[in-house]
C-alpha cells in the first residue's frame, strides 16, 4: 500500500520563529503511526497544518492524492480526516447519543436535527458499541469521566466515516485501565482506518506502537520502530538534553517522564 499521507517541506513560522522547518511525512494507508518529541517540537502545529487550522509558508500536504493546503476546515474533514483535540470537544449537556446524532448528521438542515429521533441510527449503534458506551448511550456526556469523554469525541469521528484519523494525546489524563481500552480501540479502528497519534506517554507508545517518528525543533530528526528510535543516540540527546556541540547549540530540558521512559530498557509489549 502507498502513502495516505504525504508531507513534504511545510514550514510554518510564528513571529519570525520557526515551528516547522521543511517538515517530511509519509503514512501508508492502514498504518498507525506515533508522532513523539519533547514540548515545542512542533508536533501539535503539524496536525493543525494538515486539518487546516494553519496555513504554512511552504511545502504541501496530500491526502489521496489531493493537496489540502489552502482547504477549509469542513472541506478537509469532508475528504476524510478526523481530529481529536487534547481538551475532549463534546457537549456536555447533550447525551451521548445526541452527541453521536449531531456528529453523525452533521450535514443535515437544523430543523431536521432538532426533531424527535426515531430509535438509533445503526451507524451510531456500532459507534457507541465500539468505544463501550452503549450501555451509557440516555446519560449526559458531561456524566463521562474524562477517558470516556475521549473515547465519545472519537466515537464522533467514527461515524463520520474517515479514512484518516489524527489522535492528539488521546491518554493523557486517564487512568491505567482506560489507557489499556484506549489501546485496544485504537487497534481495533486500525484496521479500518489510518491513524496517526501524538503523544507523551512513553508505556502508551511501547505498548501500542508499530512506527515512530521523532521531531525536534520543527523536524522530524529520527523514524522507525520503537526500539529503532529508542536506540538512536540523536533521540537519547534530544530527551536527555545533552550538549549538542556539533550543531551548535545546546538541547532541550527534559520532562521527567519522557527523560525515564525513552532510556528505560524495557521490552515492547504488543498485544
Amino acid at each position: 500500500m502507498g502513502a495516505l499521507l504525504q508531507v513534504s517541506g511545510v514550514a510554518v513560522s510564528f513571529d519570525g520563529a520557526p515551528a516547522l522547518d521543511g517538515v517530511e511525512l509519509a503514512v501508508d494507508e492502514g498504518e498507525i503511526r506515533f508522532l513523539i518529541g519533547p514540548n515545542g517540537a512542533g508536533k501539535t502545529t503539524l496536525i493543525d497544518v494538515i486539518t487546516g487550522l494553519t496555513a504554512p509558508s511552504a511545502g504541501s500536504v496530500i491526502f489521496d492524492r489531493r493537496d489540502l493546503i489552502g482547504r477549509r476546515e469542513h472541506a478537509i474533514v469532508g475528504l476524510g480526516v478526523g481530529r481529536t483535540f487534547q481538551t475532549p470537544s463534546v457537549f456536555e449537556q447533550l447525551s451521548v447519543v445526541e452527541n453521536l446524532d449531531l456528529a453523525h448528521n452533521h450535514r443535515r438542515p437544523l430543523r431536521s436535527l432538532l426533531r424527535r429521533r426515531r430509535g438509533v441510527d445503526p451507524e451510531v449503534a456500532e459507534a457507541l458499541e465500539a468505544v463501550g458506551l452503549d450501555e451509557r448511550a440516555d446519560e449526559p456526556a458531561g456524566a463521562l469521566s474524562h477517558g470516556q469523554k475521549q473515547w465519545l469525541e472519537i466515537a464522533m469521528l467514527l461515524v463520520q466515516r474517515p479514512r484518516l484519523l489524527l489522535l492528539d494525546e488521546p491518554v493523557a489524563g486517564m487512568s491505567a485501565e482506560e489507557r489499556l481500552a484506549t489501546g485496544a480501540l485504537i487497534e481495533t479502528i486500525a484496521e479500518t482506518c489510518t491513524i496517526v497519534i501524538v503523544e507523551h506517554d512513553m508505556e502508551f507508545l511501547r505498548r501500542f506502537a508499530r512506527r515512530v517518528t521523532v521531531m525536534h525543533e520543527g523536524k522530524v530528526v529520527s523514524e522507525g520502530s520503537v526500539d529503532h528510535v529508542r536506540a538512536d543516540p540523536l533521540v537519547q540527546e534530544v530527551y536527555l538534553g545533552r550538549s549538542r556541540d556539533r550543531r551548535g547549540h545546546g538541547g532541550p530540558e527534559p520532562e521527567a517522564q519522557d527523560h525515564d521512559e525513552v532510556t528505560s530498557p524495557a521490552p515492547v509489549v504488543r498485544t
